[in-house]
């Protein structure tokens, strides 16, 4: 199983591609944010924080071995404002299992960006990829994140009670997934497939 898609990445409304140095303004406009630090594992970030993370960023474009991760902005179509990132991460080669997650600028929340991101992402992991299973988790309090896992198909397989202390605190927990079977089938079914 290896991954080397061919960017951009193109739906009806996002163009998912690369990070490049030219994005660490976007980036800082939400990673800066107590809102979005709020459910992330680390504090918000200051500017220079985020130009590290934009330069790591620029090479996980591919999946060759387990562990490797495929990092994405994710842009608006039709004006090019970057508004958040879309992850796969390469869990198990032996059980062909991933990760897939996002961040979203606030200011963007609720038009089903994330969902449609996070779609063509499952779609490389269960097409090009040829992984069995991809996972999502998030802090149990965010509702609108473990609602987008569920429009997705995925199901709630854990839920996780004070099982480690992040940020000072006993974090909860919940973990979803879905099958290649099915993800596949979902799409077969799906009134925009074909």
């Amino acid at each position: 199983m290896a991954l080397y898609p061919t960017y951009p990445l193109l739906t009806e409304r996002l163009r998912l591609r690369p990070f490049t140095r030219g994005d660490v303004d976007a980036v800082f406009a939400y990673r800066q944010r107590e809102d979005v630090a709020r459910y992330l594992f680390g504090a918000a970030l200051s500017r220079e924080e985020c130009a590290l993370a934009v330069q790591q960023r620029i090479n996980q474009t591919t999946l060759d071995k387990e562990g490797d991760k495929v990092v994405l902005a994710m842009e608006l179509g039709q004006t090019s404002q970057l508004i958040g990132e879309v992850s796969l991460i390469w869990r198990s080669l032996e059980s062909e299992q991933g990760e897939v997650g996002w961040i979203l600028h606030p200011d963007y929340h609720g038009h089903g960006y994330a969902t449609e991101a996070a779609g063509v992402i499952l779609n490389l992991a269960f097409g090009e990829a040829q992984l069995h299973r991809v996972v999502a988790r998030c802090a149990a309090e965010n509702g609108p994140s473990f609602r987008l896992m569920e429009r997705l198909g995925m199901r709630r397989e854990a839920h996780f009670r004070d099982h480690s202390i992040t940020k000072g605190v006993w974090d909860e927990e919940f973990i979803y997934a879905i099958l290649r079977d099915e993800w596949l089938n979902r799409q077969s079914q799906s009134p925009t497939s074909g």
